[in-house]
């Protein structure tokens, strides 16, 4: 990564039974209908932690607990890098504020969707994870 990338981070909330939250794109047109893990841009002055908090209270109605960061730096189109963190719901139930829709989903079920590039290597790494503290 180098100063002129902009930093976007995403939530892998993880929920009992191993189930993950996946959100289905409404837009730019060209990513619309994909399905990826929330989050957006972080804002400056503003902590990648305080940014995962911020991203699900607007687009989710939730607040979550931030844990473990998965993976380095997640390339995206030039200029961005992804940064993932597995997370847990603090309170709420996730609402598709910003999404076309939310899907929990379970072991056997993490590619049942059309995960976006950028997401889809996430999810592998994620399963991998998630599979291996069972």
């Amino acid at each position: 990564m180098n100063e002129f990338d902009t930093v976007v981070v995403a939530a892998v909330i993880v929920g009992p039974g191993a189930r993950v939250l996946a959100a289905q794109r409404a837009e730019p047109v060209a990513l619309a209908g994909g399905w990826e893990f929330p989050g957006g841009k972080v804002d400056p002055g503003e902590s990648e932690a305080e940014a995962l908090v911020r991203e699900c209270r607007e687009e989710l109605g939730v607040e979550i607990a931030v844990g473990e960061r998965v993976g380095g730096d997640w390339p995206l189109s030039a200029g961005y890098v992804m940064r993932v963190w597995l997370c847990s719901l603090a309170s709420g139930v996730p609402e598709a504020r910003e999404h076309l829709e939310l899907r929990w989903l379970g072991p056997g079920e993490y590619f049942s969707v059309e995960w976006l590039g950028a997401d889809l290597p996430v999810m592998k790494t994620v399963e991998n994870l998630l599979l291996s503290r069972d």
